[in-house]
């Protein structure tokens, strides 16, 4: 009996040796002393600028399809669930489609999804901005292909974000399918950073001198096209675009539009990747707004680049929200893609009516950047969990504290405000609240709001920037305990999904300091 429970001992403590050693290993830094520290100051005078634009495609092949039995959009072989093995190797080689739930495999192509890029270049600066059609994308991931960027494209900085699409592949682990293993396909993974170099490579060979113009839509017609369901009700509204022109022969080479919302209106019974309304957004900028077959507005030509805004809190497309399209009298109310497509014509109009009506042209200026490494603790226990066992693969720099980070670029009249997740539009906007039921008796931490330190004319936030840290709550509205926010039955949506409490008035600080630096 007494080498039973010796056998029994030694099985433990080996057992735990491994665990600790697999969870030491899936947390190792895969970037040991990488810091980002830079700051370009602007020329003294206004340079001709440059710019080139590109686009790549990340669709995922779809290998094999499955039989959803009951009608519940998600793979269980316990409910009859089967797989169609189109490829014959005797395994479900399944897409696993990130956002809603896990345990999705999609079942086609709706649209192609993209890695786009814009270079521009003021003749002493370069810098690349990257948008991938992903729901998210870890700065381990980013930094992989920062570094892959060859030395020769002279590129002093590339910030690549992600549209935070609920309808591609998973490229973070969380959409499996099962809960403990992660819905990554290393394959993929590798193809989608080998497209986002070749976008930056491209825009950068596509360099052409250029004309800015910028515009925006802050009517706040768009808040019908979202629905903030959580308090307090801050909606991110406002359009904010830039199209670039060839200055030699007015072509446009391409554009950016920045806009907040999930891009999830296809909502969880959906098993066709696409971009979400971001390819309408883009589809009507390059091509113009559709009414069937009927030209309504016409397109500005090259390539649109879309970067989403401050989607925390949250900023969706519900499926109790009923939009209108833009030139019919009908109404779509369920998940549909053609309520996808009216929410994309809308913004679409926004952009290209405001390019119209108030753009600001700019033939000369030039480019400044600020941008740095920071340190966040990840006090997420689950998180924590997640990447011990590789479900989620980020690697830490020191014990339970990751690597992110934040900065601005401007160009000429215009900020574009580098954020590494999804943030509570109220930090930005104002209107942060210390409601009964938080879990910390204080006042608001993260004021006065970003917008009114920023001076420049026009302002873009980029959301899900460099990295995808999650939700950035306020802390004054954060709750995870008993009473909750608002006398609410249950606890609100977000904290789950957030690094901890201490995000929001680290990113807000480190944020502060580095428009004030810029100003």
């Amino acid at each position: 009996m007494v080498k039973w429970f010796k056998r029994i001992g030694i099985f433990l403590v080996l057992f735990i040796l491994v665990l600790l050693a697999m969870g030491r290993y899936n947390l190792r830094d895969r970037h040991p002393d990488y810091n980002v520290n830079i700051k370009i100051e602007a020329a003294d005078t206004p340079q001709i600028i440059s710019a080139g634009f590109s686009k790549k495609a990340i669709t995922p092949t779809i290998i094999d399809t499955w039989n959803d039995v009951n009608g519940n959009f998600k793979y269980n072989e316990s409910d009859g669930d089967t797989y169609n093995d189109l490829n014959g190797n005797g395994e479900f080689d399944a897409t696993w489609i990130a956002g809603m739930s896990s345990r999705k495999p999609a079942q086609g192509v709706h649209d192609d999804v993209w890695a786009r890029a814009m270079v521009i270049d003021d003749g002493t600066s370069r810098i690349a901005m990257v948008s991938l059609d992903l729901i998210g994308f870890f700065n381990d991931e980013i930094l992989d292909i920062r570094k892959s960027i060859p030395k020769e494209l002279n590129i002093d900085y590339a910030l690549i974000s992600s549209t935070h699409t609920h309808e591609n592949e998973d490229m973070m682990g969380m959409w499996g399918g099962k809960e403990w293993i992660s819905g990554v396909n290393p394959e993929s993974l590798k193809h989608v950073k080998k497209q986002a170099l070749a976008a930056i490579v491209e825009a950068a060979e596509n360099l052409r001198p250029a004309n800015l113009i910028f515009a925006e839509d802050l009517s706040g017609d768009d808040g019908e096209l979202m629905k903030d369901t959580r308090k307090p009700i801050v909606k991110a509204t406002g359009v904010h675009i830039m199209q670039v022109v060839d200055s030699e022969n007015g072509e446009t080479l391409g554009s950016i539009v920045n806009w907040a919302n999930h891009p999830e209106s296809l909502w969880g019974e959906n098993l066709q990747i696409s971009s979400d309304f971001p390819h309408y957004i883009r589809e009507g900028i390059e091509k113009g707004v559709y009414k069937d077959d009927e030209l309504m507005q016409e397109g500005l030509g090259g390539v649109s680049v879309f970067f989403n805004g401050a989607v925390g809190g949250l900023m969706t497309p519900h499926p109790s929200l009923s939009i209108k399209d833009p030139f019919k009298d009908t109404i779509y109310s369920k998940p549909s893609f053609d309520k996808t497509k009216a929410i994309g014509d809308h913004v679409a109009l926004m952009s290209l009516k405001a390019l119209k009506k108030s753009g600001d042209t700019l033939k000369k200026s030039n480019l400044s950047l600020n941008a740095k490494t920071i340190i966040l603790p990840l006090d997420n226990i689950m998180f924590r969990l997640a990447g011990s066992i590789g479900l989620l693969s980020r690697g830490l720099p020191e014990l339970f504290k990751t690597r992110t980070e934040v900065g601005a670029i401007r160009i000429g009249p215009a900020l574009f405000l580098s954020i590494p997740g999804e943030m509570y539009p109220e930090i930005i906007y104002g209107g942060i609240e210390a409601p009964e039921g938080r879990d910390f008796d204080i006042q608001p931490l993260e004021i006065p709001p970003l917008q009114e330190l920023i001076k420049d004319k026009y302002n873009f936030y980029i959301g899900l920037s460099n990295d995808q840290i999650g939700y950035i709550v306020p802390k004054s509205e954060w709750d995870t305990e008993k009473p909750y926010l608002y006398s609410n039955d249950r606890s609100p949506y977000g904290e789950s999904n957030s690094l901890g409490s201490e995000t929001a008035p680290i990113l807000y600080r480190e944020l502060s300091t580095i428009i004030k630096e810029m100003n």
